[in-house]
């Protein structure tokens, strides 16, 4: 097991309209499970910004995940 101390995954959701969000689950308890579920659209592109935040891009929305190029290439090699 690596001693690296691992840096928790940040996102960001934005979408165009209230009319792309399908649906919001808001627990009331702080150990509750929390849903945001909606609709980003066709895929228009997907980049790394920086080297430090990958988005994906769609017609109706953005989705932005606070990752590395390094943990990007790490985690899809895992899973190959």
């Amino acid at each position: 097991m690596s001693s690296e101390k691992k840096r928790p995954l940040s996102f960001c959701i934005e979408l165009n309209s209230r009319d792309h969000i399908k649906r919001v689950s808001l627990p009331e308890g702080s150990g509750d499970r929390l849903v945001i579920e909606g609709i980003l659209g066709e895929l228009e592109a997907m980049k790394l910004i920086e080297d430090i935040m990958l988005e994906i891009r769609g017609a109706h929305g953005v989705l932005r995940l606070g990752m590395t190029r390094e943990e990007l290439e790490k985690t899809l090699r895992r899973r190959r």
